[in-house]
């Protein structure tokens, strides 16, 4: 099957009840590769629930995901990341107790083994964009600063050769220096050909570099278009941007 004129990611009408609690309501989201596609939203409106329904940890109760033109609403977690989606969950969630090698092993492990030449290959290309990684390759991952965790858990999601990458929150916690270390390596990614859906706290920060923007309230998305275009929209600047943008 020829997937080349799908988008990478369609959620139609999507639906998601937790605990006979409805958290999302006919959520529709398109991307297109090789775009940076953001959903922002106040803390509760369900952006990290749609990453984690998209990952197969939820299901709909009505819609459905299409990736590259196949419908992988009903795949078990593992299927979806065998299928090239990778999810960086908000907090990092890298294994503390091993070493950052074994946590990059571990990125890789349903894919390729690491005597394969392209395990090799992605190794080289996780050191060569995060060369601190190397450094510390042996280190145990909890001694980790929190910037380095977070580059840990990106060099994870790369070791998986992924299709698209969906990243929760990937500035929290962190200090502006590292911040924009972290972005200026997601943005050279994407603009390397890497789709990413970004779930991002910094509002002014996630239309800064993702290209199209969805708004999420409540569990719905009640505005999307460019980032160029929210940027100027006055719910957004008085919402989400405000004095930021002064």
């Amino acid at each position: 099957m020829n997937h080349d004129n799908h988008p990478v990611l369609l959620i139609d009408r999507g639906s998601v009840a937790i605990n006979a609690r409805q958290i999302l309501h006919d959520v529709s989201i398109k991307l297109d590769s090789p775009d940076m596609v953001t959903v922002i939203g106040s803390n509760g409106a369900g952006k990290s629930t749609l990453l984690r329904t998209i990952s197969g940890f939820h299901r709909m109760d009505k819609g459905r995901i299409l990736f590259c033109g196949d419908d992988i609403s009903k795949l078990a977690p593992e299927k979806i990341v065998k299928r090239g989606i990778l999810h960086v969950p908000e907090g990092r969630h890298v294994f503390t107790q091993l070493s950052v090698s074994e946590n990059l092993d571990l990125g890789s492990y349903l894919h390729y083994k690491p005597s394969s030449a392209q395990y090799q290959r992605n190794l080289a290309f996780v050191y060569q964009l995060f060369p601190i990684l190397q450094e510390r390759r042996k280190q145990v991952a909890g001694t980790l600063s929190g910037g380095e965790q977070q580059m840990l858990a990106i060099g994870r999601a790369l070791m998986a050769d992924p299709k698209l990458i969906m990243l929760d929150e990937p500035s929290l916690g962190l200090a502006p220096l590292i911040i924009g270390e972290v972005f200026r390596i997601l943005t050279k990614l994407n603009e390397e050909g890497l789709p990413m859906l970004l779930i991002e706290q910094n509002a002014k920060l996630a239309l800064e570099v993702a290209k199209i923007g969805y708004v999420m309230e409540r569990g719905r998305m009640v505005l999307h278009g460019s980032t160029e275009d929210l940027r100027e929209n006055s719910m957004v600047v008085e919402s989400y941007l405000g004095k930021q943008e002064n």
